[in-house]
């Protein structure tokens, strides 16, 4: 693997961490929400990675990055509150909220903005490391 494939999974990797920020981001936005568009209370979301090799598939400085592949609905329940005054309450006087757990959605947020911050570092290193290079044949 050249020095230059490193920018080329890095960048996946980025980009994929950047995608599973958004969604993060949009369950968090949506976390005591009642109805969605479709009148259904809002369903957690997970995006899904996937390896994808890069440049010539075969050759022996092919490497493999990173991809969102689909970004998935949880199928769990979503929390229930007895409130017959809501106007979104059902004929129980229930009202379904989403399910989404702030928590977990943290803890993914921290860890998706770690592996961005990481790949990041990794770039820089790697600019660093070409540069120092570059510098020795200068002498």
């Amino acid at each position: 693997m050249s020095m230059f494939s490193i920018f080329d999974v890095s960048a996946s990797a980025v980009s994929a961490q950047s995608q599973r920020l958004n969604v993060v981001a949009s369950n968090l936005a949506n976390a005591d929400t009642v109805a969605g568009p479709d009148g259904q209370a809002y369903k957690a979301r997970q995006g899904t990675f996937q390896t994808v090799m890069m440049g010539t598939p075969g050759a022996p400085e092919a490497s493999a990055g990173v991809r969102v592949s689909n970004v998935s609905e949880s199928e769990a329940l979503g929390r229930r509150v007895h409130a017959p005054d809501h106007p979104a309450a059902d004929a129980e006087g229930y009202v379904t909220y989403s399910n989404v757990n702030p928590v977990e959605e943290m803890v993914n947020m921290i860890s998706a903005s770690r592996s961005y911050q990481n790949n990041i570092e990794v770039m820089n290193t790697a600019r660093s490391l070409l540069m120092k290079t570059l510098q020795l044949g200068q002498v």
